[in-house]
């Protein structure tokens, strides 16, 4: 459920200028989603929302800057880990398989870093395309997104 939460609190910060954690609180309910004021603290946190200012003066919800981010902004509890199936790699391509639904949010984790060599993703309901310069570097990439949902498997 918290994935998918976050998810939509990706969704409505795109779609909307929210400027309080009321109006996104109203808004989640609306979407079917209830969640406590501490909740969507928290959901802020770690989906690392930042206030920035509107051309109008207003201060609204937003992802951070590129230059504040991490190579994949992630947390053992995030959208990202609780999202991803399977990674693979061919070409300069990267694959990521997530579940099904949830492939927008964890692009948007994606999107949201920095990683040199990644020219641009696409994403569908379940599957993501990561294109990289090269061969190497989606090698690597693959590699790293491996190593973090591995990280984040409960041992059997």
């Amino acid at each position: 459920m918290k994935a998918k939460r976050q998810s939509k609190i990706l969704e409505l910060i795109a779609s909307h200028t929210i400027t309080t954690q009321e109006e996104l609180q109203s808004l989640l309910e609306t979407a079917g989603y209830s969640a406590t004021q501490a909740t969507i603290s928290r959901d802020i946190k770690e989906l690392r929302l930042i206030k920035t200012l509107s051309p109008s003066g207003s201060y609204y919800y937003a992802l951070a800057p590129v230059q504040e981010r991490e190579a994949i902004p992630v947390s053992l509890n995030s959208v990202f880990l609780e999202s991803v199936r399977h990674v693979d790699f061919a070409g300069n391509l990267v694959v990521v398989k997530c579940f099904t639904g949830m492939a927008n949010a964890v692009c948007a984790t994606i999107d949201t870093g920095t990683w040199g060599g990644l020219v641009g993703t696409i994403a569908g309901d379940d599957t993501i395309f990561l294109l990289m310069r090269t061969e190497l570097q989606a090698e690597e990439f693959a590699q790293y997104l491996r190593e973090l949902t591995e990280k984040a498997k409960p041992e059997s």
